[in-house]
């Protein structure tokens, strides 16, 4: 079996992109990975479209030669867009293999090691601040809402939430501190901290206590201010408060300082980028992105993280592909504590990959299709695309 060709496809799913990797060969198998990335979509394309000249022709089974000759390429600039390129087609490459040889991906590295993952509903809130309409569910427009979210959560089952620092109103809107045109001092304003207990507590008047809330501050805050936030979320029913930071001692420092979980990873490629947070104990659960380090590398993550007592929830607010390769990934280690998945989406989210997934009771089953269990639908990826030039999805 030979590479015979690599297709992308940028798809507009509302508010970011969703980006993939198609790898054809010359026995008719096509494998696809995703690689989605909010801000940088068509460099990623490029990066792609530069690394063809050393696949094409090659043995798409031979996933880790492959990978190894597009690391070398890459070698003086690993990380960012080159790393994603490379995730993606790595990850496709499995979806080849695993088709040809009739299993599973988890298979081919040992698993499963459960038969289902418990999944979180992802950017809760969020989502409906920024596209209510488009996803056909109420408007973020009041506390209330919030309250009324929170009961639905409940309702349909989940045992967790993660949100973000959202403002309800008319319109509603989203903090945006670390990723705006604005200031980048990342302080925290006292009317800021009041309003996250005002906001968090309106969800788990709605759960009911039921359902443990994580807050995602992103990049939006430097240590200090973390820390006071953490502050304010102590006093709920809370999963974790995630922090991404490049410094691992600054993130280390609050994880000391307070008593609620510190989640923290998902911008980091490879072991050598979670071994410093690893050795300065910075997080309690550590976000692996599949979609952005690929699949030998993220589970090469997680087993590290098992060498120090961590477990890992991978990071994925992307498309059901995605979420295949992370349920992939949590079917293969043995350190889990939980997976993301976005239930508020485009409503043509089930099309793109030919039909819906089961979260009955908060719960994803382990797919026992060949390769990741799905396929892209090229048509449906082919009617919905993110126009070069759009600007960052957020």
């Amino acid at each position: 079996m030979k590479i015979t060709a690599i297709e992308t496809f940028v798809v507009d799913a509302g508010w970011r992109p969703w980006i993939y990797a198609a790898v054809r060969t010359d026995e008719g198998i096509t494998g696809y990975g995703e690689m989605s990335d909010g801000r940088n979509p068509y460099g990623i394309v490029g990066a792609v479209t530069d690394f063809l000249p050393i696949l094409k022709g090659q043995d798409p089974m031979a996933v880790e030669k492959r990978y190894w000759d597009m690391y070398r390429l890459a070698r003086q600039s690993t990380g960012g867009i080159a790393a994603k390129a490379i995730a993606g087609i790595e990850l496709a490459l499995w979806d080849i293999k695993g088709k040809a040889l009739g299993v599973p991906v988890y298979s081919l590295f040992g698993g499963p090691t459960r038969q289902s993952q418990q999944v979180y509903w992802s950017h809760c809130g969020t989502s409906r601040v920024r596209r209510h309409e488009l996803i056909g569910v109420p408007p973020m427009d009041s506390f209330e809402a919030v309250t009324e979210l929170g009961a639905e959560v409940r309702e349909k089952g989940f045992k967790a939430l993660k949100t973000n620092i959202n403002y309800p109103g008319t319109p509603a809107r989203n903090y945006d501190g670390g990723f705006g045109t604005g200031a980048t001092d990342q302080n925290v304003t006292w009317q800021t901290l009041e309003h996250i207990e005002k906001y968090i507590g309106a969800f788990e008047e709605g759960t009911k206590g039921e359902v443990q809330i994580a807050i995602d501050l992103n990049f939006h805050f430097k240590p200090l201010a973390a820390r006071q936030i953490c502050e304010v979320m102590e006093q709920f029913n809370t999963m974790w408060v995630e922090v991404d930071m490049y410094e691992p001692e600054g993130l280390a420092e609050v994880k000391a300082g307070t008593s609620v979980p510190i989640t923290s990873g998902e911008n980091l490629f490879g072991i050598r980028e979670y071994r410093p947070y690893f050795d300065n104990r910075s997080m309690d659960n550590v976000m692996i992105d599949v979609p952005w380090n690929g699949f030998a590398r993220s589970r090469d993550i997680a087993m590290l993280a098992e060498s120090y007592e961590l477990n890992i929830a991978p990071h994925n607010y992307y498309s059901h592909l995605s979420t295949m390769h992370s349920i992939n990934l949590c079917a293969t280690v043995p350190n889990v504590r939980i997976m993301e998945a976005d239930i508020d989406d485009v409503p043509w989210k089930d099309e793109i990959t030919g039909g819906p997934l089961d979260y009955t009771g908060g719960e994803l089953q382990i797919p026992t299709k060949p390769g990741w269990g799905v396929d892209l639908d090229e048509d449906v990826a082919r009617a919905h695309v993110w126009e070069p030039g759009r600007g960052p999805g957020f």
